[in-house]
């Protein structure tokens, strides 16, 4: 879902996927410390890192 380009918040995924989003949020911290998402701490969205794809 982070591929269609627009930046989303924990609760937007989370709504998506059906899951909590303490759940989630585990999940995401992951693939930011991996380099795979960028988070924007200012509008608290994540998205694909570049070279993430």
């Amino acid at each position: 879902m982070l591929r269609e380009g627009r930046p989303l918040t924990l609760i937007e995924i989370s709504e998506r996927l059906g899951k909590k989003p303490k759940t989630v949020f585990r999940s995401l911290r992951k693939l930011f410390e991996e380099g795979k998402i960028d988070s924007d701490p200012r509008t608290r969205t994540y998205r694909l890192a570049e070279d993430g794809e």
